[in-house]
């Protein structure tokens, strides 16, 4: 699976913050605390990157991902009872409108932590289900 290595780190921080912080605070509180943790696993991310969407070549507006890492992956994160369709479908089109191939979705507000890989292409997503 491209980006493997990077993917089971950025699990692994967030496993880590989740099994101390657990369940129950908002998305920032887990926002800074997976900062720490990537950046003691030596993953270089940029927080917050805000990026422009584009449509047709145009300009129509801006979105922040929450984590840029490794200038090639996008990290979105989440601290809802579970994850719905619908984030699943905004982190995917957040592949597609910032042109990346990977990216993954993460969820706090479980009980369990919660994650999803995301493809932009739809052949990579085949070989990894």
């Amino acid at each position: 699976m491209k980006y493997e290595d990077i993917t089971k780190r950025i699990i692994g921080c967030a496993m880590k913050v989740h099994s101390t912080l657990g369940n129950g605070f908002q998305e920032v509180i887990y926002q800074r605390a997976l900062a720490i943790e990537m950046k003691l696993e030596g993953l270089q991310f940029e927080r917050e990157k805000e990026m422009p969407v584009m449509y047709k070549g145009y300009n129509i507006g801006k979105r922040r991902v929450d984590f840029f890492v490794e200038e090639k992956f996008m990290v979105e994160l989440k601290a809802q009872i579970h994850l719905e369709d619908v984030n699943l479908a905004q982190g995917k089109n957040y592949l597609e409108a910032y042109n990346m191939e990977v990216g993954l979705l993460i969820n706090f507000g479980a009980k369990s932590l919660e994650f999803k890989r995301l493809f932009n292409n739809p052949k990579d997503a085949q070989k990894n289900v």
